[in-house]
């Protein structure tokens, strides 16, 4: 259907604003169906009164198109684009931001099973104007150097990213600090960098979404095994995102970690996935702590789904992130930095 599609320009400036604003929000470069049929240009993560405005937006060249090829009525088009609009179905545009402003697309979809080549269909005008569709190959250097819509289901829209978490909190928050944080504040552990150095997934399904979760007793200050009952670990979750195009790129993030880090933090639980689904389970592990030298253990639950590749997990000792103000660690295809101040 898209393929049949008179695309020009217009269509693809309303793709590539959506897939902007997706990847801006600190998704990937898509487009949901949602979004195509309730707020044409919007991506996710943004309020529908953000919604473009469109010469003939693709809802009504599908609209169009269903009355024309199929004589669907007035009732089964409406009934057909509320289900376009409630699946998970979304247009996935990598390396979109390298689009030349001019180039149709070649309309593929993720064949599934790991494949990392399909067929697609190349969009086209020809020398009288008229709508062209050539049947193609399609890999991930054709769509480093052409204009790729993959048709593929959304994986991340439910989730908050770091980014769009600290613009909800606060434009400090944004900054990787709050307002009350000062010199004689307590010491906070921060993520300052991501780096992916492999990609976890075939490049029909996108990007990679990683989980980093972190089990601690945050602000923990006992001084007997009694006041050790008015403690309880937390988790930190949070998704980052990394497209096709950042694979061993260092990516700033100032994600914050713990809020009161002290002396008396001996152990960190440390997980890290990328997600892929599945029944959610859960890693039973420890966090620890000192009184008076002697070390005690705080169990807690990390979460996570069962087809998750589990990139890392393991205990971080506290004094790793004392050895420096900014310290490094590879955690197994990642690389990430913390500061702690």
């Amino acid at each position: 259907m898209f393929a049949a599609l008179p695309l020009g320009i217009d269509q693809m400036e309303e793709v590539m604003d959506a897939a902007s604003s997706s990847a801006v929000n600190g998704y990937d470069e898509e487009y949901t169906m949602k979004q195509l049929i309730e707020a044409p240009g919007c991506g996710v993560g943004d309020s529908p009164t953000k919604a473009g405005h469109y010469t003939r937006p693709l809802r009504d060249m599908i609209a169009e198109y269903l009355e024309t090829e199929t004589k669907a009525g007035a009732k089964d088009v409406e009934e057909y684009l509320n289900a376009l609009s409630k699946s998970d179905l979304q247009l996935y545009w990598p390396y979109s931001e390298d689009w030349n402003g001019e180039e149709l697309p070649i309309i593929t979809f993720d064949p599934g099973y790991g494949s990392e080549y399909n067929y697609g269909y190349k969009i086209g005008v020809d020398s009288n104007g008229y709508h062209v569709v050539d049947s193609v190959y399609v890999d991930e250097d054709v769509a480093r150097y052409h204009p790729v819509w993959v048709i593929n289901t959304n994986d991340d829209a439910g989730y908050t990213p770091l980014d769009m978490y600290r613009m909800e909190i606060s434009p400090l928050a944004a900054l990787g600090r709050d307002d009350k944080e000062t010199k004689s504040g307590p010491r906070m552990l921060y993520l300052r960098s991501f780096t992916m150095l492999r990609h976890y997934d075939s490049w029909f399904r996108g990007g990679s979404e990683f989980f980093v979760k972190c089990g601690a007793v945050n602000g923990f200050h006992a001084t007997t095994e009694a006041e050790m009952k008015l403690y309880f670990p937390s988790v930190t979750d949070f998704m980052v995102v990394v497209k096709r195009k950042q694979l061993g790129e260092e990516i700033p993030y100032n994600g914050i970690i713990m809020t009161d880090f002290t002396n008396q933090l001996e152990n960190l639980a440390f997980l890290i996935t990328e997600d892929d689904g599945g029944t959610q389970t859960s890693w039973k592990c420890s966090a620890t702590v000192k009184i008076k030298s002697k070390s005690y253990g705080f169990e807690c639950d990390i979460p996570y789904n069962e087809k998750d590749d589990i990139v890392w997990r393991g205990q971080l000792s506290a004094s790793f992130f004392q050895e420096a103000d900014w310290v490094s660690g590879r955690f197994g295809d990642v690389l990430i930095s913390f500061a702690l101040e």
